[in-house]
């Protein structure tokens, strides 16, 4: 009987020692755009959704929640063209990804990973085709066309697709040197990664902001920038309009963006981002998105 009670006893002391399940990732997002200091209005849309195959719900602002059982999808897109069409393009694009993407919700596809990048190029070109129909149809939309960089989260994974001179950076976790993860589609963007000019000589060349791809316009085909990270607690992503970058430079980001880790449930990355960009430039519209995983 001793033999047994203390058998017993073993065996319960070991299943003590089995650490419990991983508890699932959170997301915690500011959002905050501005129309600058020289623009009569503010082509910049931003979108948060969380969504499945059932539901979806638009996002606030500032808000955090778990990705165990559901998806979300944060963008943010500038419009180009004459009186108001550019801030009509921008919106056009994120309000297609209301529609589209939960008809694909992530764990239907999972045991098939190249089906998140078809979709997103999917509903690149489903854009694409509407904004250049519009710009057919009607003058006043004529020649209209937008940016568009796109984050959708999934309970392990960031999937991304970009077309334009929006931006997507990540700050790794535990690492305090931010990255860019899209290519901007502008012929200085490439000098730049080229390692032709600086990052100063960059923001004042004077074809920074002549795009050599965008959703709409002229443009026959468009053919996305796709890519998937794997997410970790202490992750950071910055979805940004490139008038965030002309008042800012990336080690002014990096700065904000860890200050955002220490836990201030009063502060606001995204806010300081805006208020910081159009205090030192704000000639473009500014728009900041932030993601912060814990």
């Amino acid at each position: 009987m001793k033999a047994s009670s203390s058998k017993t006893r073993r065996i319960a002391t070991q299943r003590r020692r089995v650490p419990p399940a991983a508890k699932p990732l959170m997301l915690k997002w500011f959002c905050c755009t501005d129309k600058g200091r020289i623009r009569k209005n503010n082509e910049d849309s931003f979108l948060g959704l969380r969504f499945d195959a059932r539901e979806l719900n638009r996002l606030g602002k500032v808000g955090q929640a778990t990705v165990a059982d559901m998806d979300f999808t944060f963008a943010v897109s500038d419009g180009m063209g004459g009186a108001l069409a550019g801030e009509f393009a921008s919106r056009i694009a994120v309000e297609k990804i209301t529609t589209l993407l939960p008809r694909n919700f992530s764990r239907s596809t999972r045991s098939a990973a190249p089906a998140f990048p078809d979709v997103m190029k999917e509903l690149f070109r489903q854009i694409h085709r509407a904004l250049g129909h519009l710009g057919q149809s009607y003058e006043e939309c004529r020649g209209m066309e937008t940016t568009m960089s796109l984050g959708w989260f999934t309970a392990e994974s960031l999937h991304f697709a970009h077309v334009g001179d929006s931006r997507i950076y990540h700050l790794p976790s535990g690492q305090s040197d931010v990255r860019q993860l899209t290519a901007d589609d502008t012929y200085v963007g490439w000098l730049l990664r080229q390692g032709l000019i600086n990052e100063r000589e960059a923001r004042t060349h004077p074809r920074r902001n002549v795009l050599q791809k965008a959703l709409g316009g002229g443009n026959q085909f468009v053919d996305p920038q796709t890519g998937t990270i794997d997410l970790k607690r202490g992750d950071t992503f910055l979805l940004c309009s490139d008038g965030l970058a002309e008042g800012l430079y990336r080690h002014q980001m990096e700065e904000f963006l860890q200050a955002g880790r220490n836990g201030d449930s009063h502060f606001n990355p995204a806010r300081e981002l805006v208020e910081t960009s159009v205090k030192n430039d704000g000639r473009d519209n500014v728009t900041a998105l932030v993601v912060e995983v814990f």
